[in-house]
């Protein structure tokens, strides 16, 4: 039977219109299909029919230790998705709520983590292997975060997270908590408790984020341009007194002068001129089957070896045109975190662009 090197992938037919993807990352095995990513197990004992196809029944049992559990019922495209952790979700700034007094920080390039108490989860609900010395310190209440290495190193702080070993990486990243979940307090107390727990306990790798009253919109656009100067991302907002929420909310609003969405790549196209023979552009298609090219934000390494068809990317745009096309699409990088959703809708004429 044919086998995957470390580090390598192929594509296989399903069931859908698109194919999967099958990875080997240092021994563990993944496919892209909903049976492979909807399985309540760790992900190296994880296995599907695409898995068993390309390495052989035997491969398979002997890698993982068991037989895959029964299939959920109907096709693989309709497998419910593995519900994540429940988090709270941000709305993006409508231009017109007053935040003075509101609570400023800065929105990381990171990957959000949630902490149940014994281990730190994706929003996808995948469990991120970080070795026991990294969770040293850490709380047995939930806290809600993001792994960070640094300002413009998104994809590195993916590259190590994702990783199945404990390997010794995790000591660039950083968890930097910015609430507890499980407090039924105001916003504040939620703060001054994590805090307290790290000046108490001196966790080598958690840190409470930083947080500062909003004077008035001049400050707000003051401290959004310095942190933008600096790489970051945008800013954050929470509303004053505010409870902790399950889902998207007003009392947690982003804001940033460019936006970002995921798509999915569907095509390499070639490049020219300095360009040639590598990467020139990836033509990627988004939830609601908006299709456009990406030429830009690609370092050399990127381009000579692009990211997977059928890999999920993130980009960076100024605003959706009148059809709905993003505007200067930038490649930030591969998300594996996330679903592919829709953008959100292209502003009606006359309307008041977002900060």
């Amino acid at each position: 039977m044919a086998d995957l090197d470390d580090g390598a992938f192929v594509e296989m037919k399903g069931s859908g219109a698109k194919p999967y993807i099958l990875r080997n990352v240092g021994g563990v095995y993944s496919c892209t299909c909903p049976a492979w990513r909807n399985q309540s197990i760790a992900i190296e004992r994880r296995t599907c029919k695409h898995l068993k196809k390309l390495r052989g029944d035997a491969a398979e049992q002997a890698r993982v230790g068991s037989e895959i559990s029964a299939k959920p019922e109907g096709s693989e495209e309709a497998v419910e998705a593995k519900v994540g952790p429940p988090i709270l979700l941000a709305e993006r700034w409508d231009n017109e709520t007053d935040l003075a007094g509101w609570w400023i920080s800065e929105k990381l390039d990171g990957v959000r983590a949630f902490w149940d108490g014994k281990a730190l989860i994706s929003r996808l609900g995948n469990t991120f292997h970080a070795p026991d010395w990294f969770l040293a310190g850490l709380p047995e209440t939930p806290l809600d975060g993001e792994l960070w290495i640094a300002r413009k190193a998104f994809q590195r702080t993916v590259g190590i997270v994702r990783r199945q070993d404990r390997s010794d990486h995790w000591k660039e990243v950083t968890y930097v908590a910015f609430d507890a979940p499980a407090m039924d307090a105001p916003f504040e107390d939620r703060h001054a408790y994590l805090l307290e727990h790290v000046h108490r306990r001196s966790p080598p790798y958690l840190r409470a984020h930083e947080q500062a009253k909003c004077v008035d919109l001049a400050h707000l656009r003051e401290e959004l341009a310095r942190v933008e100067a600096l790489g970051g991302e945008g800013l954050m907002l929470r509303q004053p007194g505010s409870k902790y929420e399950v889902g998207r909310s007003m009392t947690l609003l982003k804001i940033k002068s460019f936006l970002d969405a995921e798509a999915r790549v569907i095509e390499h196209v070639k490049g020219a001129g300095r360009h040639k023979g590598r990467l020139g552009a990836l033509l990627v298609e988004m939830a609601n089957g908006t299709r456009f090219s990406v030429g830009t934000g690609f370092s050399d390494a990127e381009r000579e070896s692009p990211p997977a068809i059928g890999a999920l990317i993130s980009f960076r745009y100024q605003e959706l045109s009148d059809a709905g096309v993003p505007r200067f699409p930038s490649y930030l990088g591969v998300r594996d975190d996330v679903e592919l959703a829709p953008p959100p809708a292209a502003p009606k004429r006359g309307r008041k662009k977002s900060d």
